[in-house]
């Protein structure tokens, strides 16, 4: 009778130190989680403090066709767009692009895109951050004689010169989804150009967002001091 006491005391004992370790590690666990969070919320801030959830950008630079003649130059572009954020690392952006083609001293027209884009930024919250995007777009001539859709890819670097402004570097292929770009019908033969320009990103807006982020903080904060 003792000794099945005995081990009905030793098998409570270690009942009770398992369940006791289990509370631990759940307790542990849960404050890493806790950590890594607050962690995240943090670098948002950051995000917010240095750009924010909207951005107006202007861009002058220079245009290239890859097209059917051999003889193209470099000609004007520029460009104003829009972009909101969704998450810190990628944005969706419309922009209005209006540059000429030149080929050499016989050809020199002017044509407008719209182009919608993804965009990746690969470090937010620092104030240098290489970029790349890439998306869908309506081309065409000024007189919307001629219009073309096309898709571009591109990639850039951009650095916050203060909180809230930035200056980049960027260039995008586009690949237009017709062969008359420049005036000239060559079967089976679409047309490609190439545009590089420099310009500014003017970000505001996060208001909103850094308010919901100090509420969480703040709640965790609490409910830790209540442990």
């Amino acid at each position: 009778m003792i000794i099945a006491n005995k081990n009905q005391i030793l098998t409570f004992i270690f009942i009770f130190l398992n369940l006791y370790v289990v509370a631990a590690q759940e307790e542990v666990d849960q404050e890493e989680k806790t950590e890594i969070s607050n962690k995240e919320l943090y670098k948002e801030l950051d995000f917010l403090e240095l750009r924010g959830t909207h951005a107006v950008d202007a861009a002058v630079g220079t245009t290239m066709i890859l097209g059917d003649y051999p003889d193209s130059e470099l000609d004007v572009y520029f460009r104003l767009g829009y972009r909101y954020f969704v998450i810190s690392n990628l944005n969706i952006n419309l922009s209005f692009n209006k540059y000429n083609i030149a080929l050499s001293d016989t050809v020199n027209e002017g044509f407008m895109s719209f182009d919608f884009n993804l965009e990746y930024l690969v470090s937010p919250y620092n104030e240098f951050s290489p970029f790349i995007f890439g998306g869908y777009g309506y081309n065409a001539s000024n007189s919307f004689e001629e219009s073309h859709t096309k898709v571009q890819c591109g990639l850039g670097l951009e650095y916050l010169v203060m909180d809230g402004l930035g200056v980049k570097l960027y260039g995008d292929y586009n690949f237009v989804l017709s062969n008359e770009l420049e005036g000239l019908v060559m079967p089976d033969k679409d047309e490609s150009f190439l545009r590089v320009g420099l310009g500014v990103n003017l970000y505001f807006g996060g208001k909103k967002r850094k308010k919901e982020i100090l509420e969480n903080i703040e709640t965790v904060i609490n409910s830790n001091l209540i442990k």
